[in-house]
């Protein structure tokens, strides 16, 4: 545990991994900024009820505020990181979703890149100690060699979303290099849980499952996914909050290790580690909640990708991260959650 009388900066507070991360924070005592623009993306409902559980925490009055800005805008993000001076901070806000960035694809650049950049200026002006950013394991893109293993390339990103991941680990790469400044991008892997994001399959496949609609199974049901508990997510994140990115001692520039750097800046992998296909997924999702989905098989979405699997050897190594929570048991709290907030499915 880190100990500073200067705050975190969560952007992203009202997301799902962002108000998570943010009451594990709070719970152990440090002060929190949070940032987000609470755009309808998804149901701004969701993020304010998330919001409000952060500000009834213990303490919260004088260890939490929030702001509402968005990263594009560079005058309020730049006023934010001045106002605030963080220590650490950990940027989780951006425009998700793969298929909606081939619907959408300026909203992905604006915020994606336009407003990563922004972050990063903060960085380097406020004397930031530590960047943990996210980003994802679509930057494997057509990568097939499984389990993904950080020093693999990433130069096949099959949607624009993958890119602009791709995009943010080459952007931090050069800040470290550059300014100094110590940056972990962690690659997340399929995160679900209460509080999830209405729009990933956990939350589409209970909603369908519990009013009877069909779910629509894509690729004929031939995928699979290492699905990922928000509980293990976060304490992910948090341990590499607390271990600021350094220079690899071994870096070797003529065979350089794309996960590492001379400059202070790491990439890794966090996820379960056990892909599972996904009907055996919505096989148990189906006993939770005590009723059969109806499914639809669909072909292969644009953006999509067959299977992920994830090495977490590296992340392991570099903080003894271990995930915890076994799919059984990660779907029975999902299910229970889904049952307690039926005004989350509309």
């Amino acid at each position: 545990m880190r100990e500073s009388s200067r705050p975190i900066l969560v952007t992203g507070v009202a997301g799902f991994i962002g108000a998570a991360v943010a009451e594990r924070l709070l719970r152990r005592g440090q002060e929190v900024v949070g940032v987000d623009n609470f755009n309808p993306y998804y149901s701004p409902a969701l993020k304010r009820a998330r919001l409000e559980r952060l500000e009834a925490l213990p303490r919260a009055d004088r260890l939490f505020q929030c702001h509402r800005h968005s990263l594009e805008d560079a005058e309020a993000m730049a006023d934010l990181f001045r106002n605030s001076a963080p220590e650490a901070v950990v940027h989780l806000a951006a425009q998700p979703g793969v298929r909606y960035s081939i619907e959408n694809p300026a909203a992905y650049i604006q915020s994606n890149l336009v407003g990563f950049g922004h972050v990063l200026e903060g960085c380097r002006h406020q004397a930031v100690q530590h960047l943990v950013y996210a980003s994802s394991s679509s930057v494997y893109g057509g990568n097939r060699l499984l389990p993904f293993h950080e020093s693999q390339p990433v130069n096949h990103p099959v949607s624009l979303y993958a890119a602009t991941k791709k995009a943010n680990e080459l952007m931090a790469h050069t800040y470290s290099h550059l300014y100094g400044l110590p940056a972990t991008g962690l690659r997340f892997f399929t995160v679900y849980g209460p509080w999830g994001r209405p729009d990933m399959a956990p939350m589409l496949f209970a909603r369908a499952i519990l009013t009877g609609d069909s779910i629509r199974v894509f690729n004929h049901g031939q995928m699979r996914r290492d699905f990922t508990y928000i509980d293990d997510i976060v304490e992910g994140v948090l341990r590499c909050l607390d271990q600021p990115a350094t220079p690899d001692p071994d870096f070797d520039a003529e065979q350089p290790n794309p996960a590492t750097a001379s400059a202070p800046h790491r990439l890794f992998n966090i996820g379960n580690a056990q892909p599972v296909p996904l009907m055996h997924f919505i096989e148990l999702l189906e006993q939770h909640l005590g009723r059969r989905a109806i499914k639809q098989f669909e072909p292969m979405q644009p953006g999509d990708v067959q299977e992920t699997a994830a090495d977490t050897a590296a992340l392991e190594a570099w903080v003894n991260f271990q995930p915890k929570t076994q799919l059984d048991e990660g779907l029975a709290r999902f299910a229970a959650w889904v049952q307690a907030h039926p005004q989350f499915l509309a």
